[in-house]
This record gives C-alpha cells, sequence and structure tokens, in this order.
C-alpha cells in the first residue's frame, strides 16, 4: 500500500479587518429616482460587505480542513505507535512470567541436587520427600511458563490481526515492522531446560552435568 504524503502546514488567513458597513442613506425630500439610486448603491455596499466576510469565512474553512488533515495523519502516526507500545507491553508481561517460571524451576532444581549431594555424602538418610518436592517446584514452574506462552501468543496472533484490519481501513500506515518476539524464543528455551530438568530427575540422566 502507497504511503499517503503527509498534509502541508496549514497558514493561518490573516486576521481580517471588515470595512465599516455603509449608513442607511437618508432620503428625506428626495424624489422616487433618487431614492432608488440612493438604495441601490446601499445594496451594493452591503454586496461588498457580505462578500468579504464570506471569503474570510471561506479562507477559515480551508484552514480548518488542512488542521483536520494534519491532526488525522498525527491521529494514524499515534495509533500506530500504541500498537507497537502494546506489543512492548505483551513482551513485558512475557518477561514477570519468565522470572517467575526460572525462579520455581532454579529452586526446585537445586533443591533436588542439594539433597541429592547431602545424601550421596552420607549427611542424610534416603528419603523421596526433597524429590518430590523438587519435582512439584519444577513442574509448577513449567505450567506456568506454558501459560504464559500460549496467552502470549495468542495475544500476539490477535494484535497482529487488529494491526491488519486498522491498515486494510487505512487508519494507520502500518510503516513499522513487527518483528518475532526475542522474549518468546527466550521463554522456549527455558520450558526445553525446565523438560530437561524433570527428565534428570526422573530417568536421573546427568544433563547438566
Amino acid at each position: 500500500m502507497a504511503e499517503k504524503p503527509v498534509p502541508e502546514h496549514a497558514v493561518r488567513p490573516d486576521r481580517f479587518t471588515p470595512e465599516p458597513v455603509p449608513a442607511i442613506p437618508d432620503v428625506k425630500g428626495a424624489s422616487a429616482d433618487d431614492a432608488s439610486v440612493e438604495y441601490s448603491h446601499y445594496r451594493t455596499g452591503l454586496s461588498r460587505h457580505r462578500t468579504g466576510l464570506s471569503e474570510h469565512r471561506t479562507d477559515l474553512s480551508e484552514y480548518r480542513t488542512d488542521l483536520s488533515g494534519n491532526r488525522t495523519e498525527l491521529s494514524m502516526r499515534r495509533t500506530g505507535m500504541s500498537i507497537q507500545r502494546t506489543r512492548m507491553s505483551g513482551d513485558r508481561t512475557l518477561m514477570s512470567v519468565i522470572r517467575t517460571s526460572l525462579s520455581l524451576i532454579g529452586f526446585g532444581f537445586t533443591l533436588y541436587q542439594v539433597f541429592e549431594k547431602l545424601h550421596d555424602a552420607g549427611t542424610i538418610p534416603n528419603s523421596a520427600a526433597p524429590r518430590n518436592f523438587g519435582m512439584l517446584l519444577i513442574m509448577l514452574g513449567i505450567l506456568v511458563l506454558v501459560g504464559g506462552i500460549w496467552r502470549h501468543i495468542q495475544f500476539a496472533r490477535e494484535l497482529r490481526h487488529l494491526r491488519s484490519l486498522l491498515q486494510a481501513d487505512e487508519l494507520i500506515h502500518g510503516e513499522s515492522s513487527y518483528p518475532i518476539s526475542l522474549t518468546l524464543l527466550s521463554a522456549i528455551f527455558l520450558l526445553l531446560i525446565g523438560v530437561g530438568a524433570v527428565a534428570s530427575i526422573v530417568f536421573d540422566i546427568r544433563l547438566f552435568g
């Protein structure tokens, strides 16, 4: 879609100073013909006065039209920027989910590893409670992360669809790109790490050394 030209800056018309309204002629004692001529001149003066006012109103109307075009252009660009801000807000929300999920997965895996090392050193007796609790925290972190990823993808699709509709209706220019979210890629990578942590606990695989 071709980009619309930006309207030129509107120039405000000069302040209009109308001529004084012609005085009503005094035709007392004048003949009918002379009175008719006087009134005809009076009407001509009024007509010129109205014409001047009408031309000034036309200039003001054109000025308002130019301002309206500028406001429309600014509104389109503000709407496009609002969509980008909304997209970045969705990324920040997913970042919060990632922090929460990372805390749960990291704490659960660390808890399991600590008690595993203590058991291997003979410090504490064998118990399934630390393993189960660590697994529970990791699974909770994965569940939170899966929900955050699913909601982020759903929100991104809705926002892309809305952006396409606004662009098709020529309400926004759509000049800025809509790239793939790096935050989403990071969340997917963290999800794989969480699944790997679960696999290392369940199958006793040393994935992380």
